[in-house]
This record gives structure tokens, C-alpha cells and sequence, in this order.
């Protein structure tokens, strides 16, 4: 069983970057135009052996307003808006299929929300098999799809499954009736597990179910019924995210009352027995908030020194070219990042100028470069090889990152990490803490020139 050091948590709880990319998205900037993205795109289209492409399609529509969520949605009923955006998405389909090689195969698919299944069955069909037809597919891709059991039908399953989805991820966030009246998601537990039942029913190899603590009138003992229920259900992968309450960004998070959050030891005393549930049941603790049977792909990823971190989390598909289609989707090639614009008007006039919709984004510098890799496998591998470094990058690392080793003296004195024989070595409680490591090897926090308002670590 995972154990935690409550008073190790209080000690290193800050505000600091996911690190879903580096340098992190506060960083790009409006400079980054399409032509950068656009000569980007042509540069790693050429040659051979080439990366797998990953796609991923940002759909933003939900049915009704969740008062917790952090995501990029839009509240529609409108079936006409939501006819108009896939026609946009397909014509960004086509612009950017004209720049990449035809023989390039994609080995991972990602829809995305908002809520893709607010799509109708028949939408559903019509895009995928665009995708399909547009694009060609390895045979054992990677093809995941977020699914909402509120305003599902079996039949969406079913069209998804028909056109070769293979995993789906969906909220629970809390079965306590309470909680879920305050945050305005009514998803009774009945609801969950029926879809579930279907999921199974229709042969999709994974399923993963997202919790959220830190809701109002959360209690210890309430979630624990809930984390007691979700491994009676049994999924592949359970991810647990930490609900930031930030009203000055996300304005409708002010309909949740500050007032019946739970307080933050508590909230600390809850991640601790979800943690330790879970770990107690046999899930792997990923990282940060990533837990997985044994078997499943993300723990063998972990245990061989594979696993990835991008824009989606952890994911075992290291080293894709990610092309990310829709409002506010991110691309990540080797050397730059890109966002499109986040409203319709602005993505719709740039499509219908035939030019690629950013809206900013951010080409890497080779201290970049080197920063990336270092975060990234301590991020991934819980561990870094100093020496590897230095050989790789031509660079006497204990120079080169003075300043954060030396800060890393604190973290090897409360048992986070372990430095010998030129190695770091993250420990089982550093890893709840690997966002505080992480941050120690960031020129932009060193040098005080980041302002991001981050969430607190834990």
C-alpha cells in the first residue's frame, strides 16, 4: 500500500505547472503564426522513417453546465451550431491533410470535450468515418473517445465501437447525491455502472473513470463510499484530479459557494484515503493523478521506461507527431507547439481563408530541448541519469542545473529523492510530490519570469 507523509504534502503543497508540456502553455504567444506551424509542418515531413501521427478532435459541446469544470466547453441545444462546427473541423481535416505525407500512419485517435457524445449517433458515424477515410490507421491503433452516461445511449456505444474506438474514458467525480446536486451533475451510481455493463458488453479493451476531490461537502467518509464503489466496478485505469476553485478564470465555478468546500486538511485527509484505497486494491499509482490495474498498458509502460506526457497526461505513445483539431486544440511537433483560436468566429474565418486556425503557440530553443527531456523522464521515469545528459547534450550537468540540485538538497533530506552514483532517483512519496521535483529544472520559475496563476500541486 501506497503510504502518505501528510505533513510532507502541507510542506511542498504549491502552486506549480502540470507539466503537460515544457515550456509550459503560458508561454506562447501570439507572435507564433500559422506559417511557423505551417513550415514546422513541412520540415518533419520529410525524409524517412518518420513518427506516428496522433490525432486529436476537440469537441467542446455539452448538453448542460458543470459547475466544477476547468475544460474548454460550450452549453448548446442547438443541433445547427454543433452541424456547422463538424463541417469546419472536416475542412481543417482536409487543409492539414494536404501538407503531411500520405504514407504516414496514425497510431493514436483522442476525442476530446466538452462532451464528444453530445455528437448524435449519426454524427458521430459521419465524422469518424471521415477521420477514417482522411487518414491512414495502423492496425492496432490507439482509438479513445470521453463519453458522458447522462445523455448516453447504447446506441452511441455501438457506432463508436463500429468505427474502431477501443477505449473510453468518462466523470464520475462523486456518487454522493449531495455533491453532485452542488456541482450541478446529477449521474446516479446506476447510471455509471449500466454504461459500463454496455462498454464491456461491446468489447472495448480499456475504460477509465475520473473522480475529483476537493468538491463541496466532500467528507472522508462520503468519498470513501465512492472510491469503494468504483473498484467494486473495477475499471482499467481510475485518474483522481484535485478540483482547483479558481472563480477568476472560470467564472462559473463561482455557482459552487466557497463555503462548502471542504477545508484544505481535509481535503489532504481525503486524497490520502483514496490513495491508499486504491493502492490497497492493486491499482499502480502512475503519477500525479494516474492509477492502473497491473496489466494495463500505462503500468507496463511504467515499468519499462516508456511512458509519455503530453497535452492528454500520461499516455504510452511516446515520440508522435500530435496533430490536434478544433477550438483551443494543441499541437505538439519536435519543436513547437501550437493552439488554435478559442471561439468559433475566429476558427471559422481562418478555415475559411484556407489558413491553418492558430491562434499563438511556441517554437523550443535548445535550452528548451534539453529542459524538456530532463522534466519529462523525471516526470515519466521517476528517475534521471545525469551522465546520459551530459553525454547527450554536451553539458556538465551539475553546472548546467546548479540551481536546482542544489534545491533538491531539501527534497533528498525529507526522503523525496535519492542522489548517488549520477543518478535521481524519485522515491513512492516523492512521486505525489513530482510536480515540486519537476519544477526545480524550469529556467522560467529559476529566473522568476513565469506569472502564471498554476494550481497548487497537490
Amino acid at each position: 500500500m501506497f503510504q502518505i507523509d501528510l505533513d510532507l504534502v502541507k510542506k511542498y503543497n504549491k502552486p506549480g505547472p502540470r507539466y503537460t508540456s515544457y515550456p509550459t502553455a503560458p508561454h506562447f504567444n501570439e507572435s507564433f503564426t500559422n506559417q511557423d506551424y505551417l513550415d514546422e509542418i513541412i520540415k518533419t515531413n520529410y525524409g524517412e522513417n518518420l513518427p506516428n501521427l496522433s490525432l486529436y478532435y476537440h469537441l467542446p459541446y455539452c448538453d448542460t453546465l458543470c459547475y466544477f469544470c476547468g475544460c474548454n466547453m460550450l452549453i448548446t441545444r442547438n443541433r445547427e451550431r454543433v452541424k456547422e462546427y463538424l463541417s469546419y473541423i472536416k475542412k481543417e481535416i482536409d487543409l492539414l491533410r494536404t501538407y503531411l505525407l500520405p504514407d504516414r500512419k496514425v497510431s493514436q485517435l483522442h476525442w476530446g470535450g466538452g462532451t464528444p457524445t453530445h455528437l448524435r449517433p449519426d454524427e458521430i458515424n459521419e465524422l469518424a468515418s471521415y477521420i477514417k477515410s482522411s487518414f491512414n490507421f495502423i492496425n492496432n491503433s490507439e482509438n479513445g473517445c470521453e463519453i458522458d452516461p447522462r445523455e448516453l445511449t447504447k446506441e452511441h456505444l455501438e457506432t463508436l465501437r463500429n468505427n474502431g474506438f477501443n477505449r473510453i474514458s468518462m466523470g464520475v467525480q462523486d456518487f454522493d447525491e449531495k455533491v453532485q446536486k452542488a456541482v450541478n451533475r446529477i449521474q446516479p451510481e446506476d447510471i455509471t455502472r449500466q454504461t459500463v455493463e454496455w462498454v464491456r458488453e461491446l468489447g472495448f479493451s480499456s475504460i477509465n473513470l475520473d473522480l475529483m476531490y476537493g468538491l463541496p461537502f466532500q467528507t472522508i467518509n462520503s468519498f470513501s463510499q465512492t472510491v469503494e464503489n468504483i473498484i467494486d466496478i473495477s475499471p482499467d485505469r481510475i485518474a483522481v484530479f484535485n478540483y482547483a476553485h479558481v472563480p477568476w478564470m472560470k467564472k462559473h465555478m463561482g455557482l459552487i459557494h466557497t463555503e462548502d468546500l471542504p477545508k484544505p486538511d481535509a481535503k489532504l485527509n481525503i486524497l490520502k484515503m483514496t490513495i491508499e484505497k486504491l493502492t490497497s486494491a492493486g491499482y499502480v499509482f502512475i503519477g500525479m493523478d494516474h492509477f492502473a490495474k497491473p496489466d494495463d498498458e500505462l503500468a507496463i509502460a511504467l515499468n519499462e521506461k516508456k511512458l509519455y506526457r503530453n497535452f492528454q497526461g500520461y499516455s504510452t505513445q511516446a515520440g508522435t507527431d500530435l496533430y490536434s483539431m478544433g477550438i483551443t486544440a494543441i499541437s505538439q511537433l519536435n519543436n513547437v507547439y501550437t493552439q488554435n483560436h478559442k471561439n468559433e468566429k475566429n476558427y471559422y474565418e481562418s478555415l475559411d481563408k484556407d489558413t491553418l486556425p492558430v491562434a499563438k503557440g511556441y517554437k523550443l530553443s535548445e535550452d528548451d530541448l534539453l529542459r524538456r527531456d530532463v522534466i519529462m523522464k523525471l516526470m515519466c521515469d521517476f528517475e534521471l541519469d545525469m551522465n546520459e545528459v551530459s553525454v547527450k547534450y554536451n553539458i556538465s550537468f551539475k553546472r548546467y542545473f546548479e540551481w536546482g540540485l542544489n534545491n533538491l538538497k531539501t527534497f533528498q533530506n525529507d526522503g523525496l529523492v535519492k542522489i548517488e552514483n549520477e543518478k535521481i532517483t524519485v522515491t513512492d512519496m516523492g512521486k505525489l510530490l513530482i510536480r515540486n521535483i519537476a519544477i526545480n529544472f524550469d529556467k522560467y520559475l529559476e529566473k522568476k519570469e513565469d506569472t502564471a496563476k498554476y494550481s497548487k500541486t497537490i
